[in-house]
């Protein structure tokens, strides 16, 4: 079978091999498995390889480079028009070329492909959809359109559409999928935490608005502040990071704050085998990647009521929910550390985390090739 990705990810080129975001590729990589040629159309940039990306690894893999293209501006939006013909030419092209098309939304080039799609209603079609789907989540036009179409069954044939979380009123080419990063064979039970100690919360991401890492910080000073010993380590790079450092370094937090950058796999399973809680009040998400990994190893996410997250942590029995106001957060996360079982809902969470393992996530995998 040949194999097409259509993809928005960026790709670094380096000793002929063909580099992506690490947690994308690693997934790709098992698609790789059960197909014998692989076509990746997609934007390819300079850079240095970092320890967030990783390599695809197929024997017979040919790489399509496409531009970047986006309408955030007006020099933008001018040059877009010129560089929008040219890839639909070649999302054409390839499309006509291959046996499965696999389109990676929501995003630019997978909202050009979801549209190039709808001229070969006979192939066989994938499309992971990796953000939020609630029907109900404010979202921008592009966004939504991508999901109409997707779910449009007439314009849209013979498509399987892999989504985060189960909703409602589906068409029945929708289908409830998940991802995940550890095997079968590294389930182990969650250390026993002693949560009347000193508390390591933990964050995990990039450090840019979306992800609101600096409302993270704000929960640490006024925990502190509350008598709460407790220490923070963030793991991710973004634009943000000045910004967090200067936020620490007037409140006060130097002592309870460490910032390590990007690490790679082995390194976060270490700190979240330690941590006790995890930070990430996201303004979106799809399928949140740093909490069912902090599940897998017992530690208590603490995320917004966005997505599939209500029903990851089980509305509230293997997590805490939070709204992203920060007293309402404080006094959230208060009542769990003074009045809940904290190692019964650390467990509740290992539990649920080590159904959704790597052997799992492969195993479905192939049911789709």
């Amino acid at each position: 079978m040949k194999f097409l990705i259509i993809t928005h990810v960026n790709h670094i080129k380096k000793d002929q091999q063909f580099f992506g975001y690490a947690p994308y590729v690693r997934e790709m990589n098992l698609w790789f498995k059960y197909v014998d040629q692989v076509d990746i159309i997609a934007p390819m940039i300079k850079g240095d390889v970092t320890e967030i990306n990783l390599p695809y690894k197929h024997n017979n893999l040919n790489f399509i480079s496409i531009p970047e293209f986006s309408f955030t501006s007006i020099s933008n939006t001018f040059l877009s028009f010129f560089k929008v013909p040219l890839i639909v030419i070649a999302l054409f092209r390839a499309c006509k070329n291959t046996d499965h098309i696999h389109l990676r939304c929501p995003g630019n080039i997978g909202l050009l492909g979801s549209v190039v799609q709808i001229c070969f209603p006979k192939k066989t079609k994938t499309a992971k959809y990796a953000g939020n789907w609630d029907p109900e989540a404010k979202q921008p036009l592009s966004y939504r359109f991508q999901k109409w179409l997707l779910s449009h069954t007439f314009l849209t044939r013979n498509m399987t559409v892999l989504v985060y979380g189960d909703w409602n009123n589906q068409t029945k080419n929708i289908k409830p999928f998940f991802t995940a990063t550890y095997e079968k064979n590294e389930i182990v039970n969650p250390n026993i935490r002693n949560y009347d100690a000193h508390l390591k919360f933990i964050f995990i991401g990039s450090l840019v608005e979306g992800k609101r890492p600096l409302f993270c910080l704000e929960i640490i000073k006024k925990l502190k502040e509350f008598g709460v010993a407790l220490s923070i380590d963030v793991y991710g790079d973004g634009v943000l990071l000045s910004q967090l450092k200067h936020f620490v370094k007037n409140n006060g937090l130097d002592e309870i704050v460490i910032f390590h950058g990007n690490k790679d796999k082995m390194v976060i399973k270490k700190a979240l085998q330690e941590a006790h809680f995890l930070l990430l009040p996201s303004k979106s998400e799809g399928w949140p990647k740093a909490v069912a990994e902090a599940m897998f190893f017992g530690t208590i996410p603490i995320a917004t009521k966005v997505s599939c997250l209500p029903n990851m942590l089980d509305n509230g029995n293997r997590g805490i929910l939070i709204e992203p106001i920060l007293d309402n957060a404080v006094s959230v996360i208060i009542n769990y550390i003074s009045e809940k079982d904290l190692i019964s809902i650390s467990h509740k969470a290992s539990k649920w985390s080590h159904g959704y393992t790597l052997d799992v996530f492969e195993n479905e995998i192939s049911k789709l090739l």
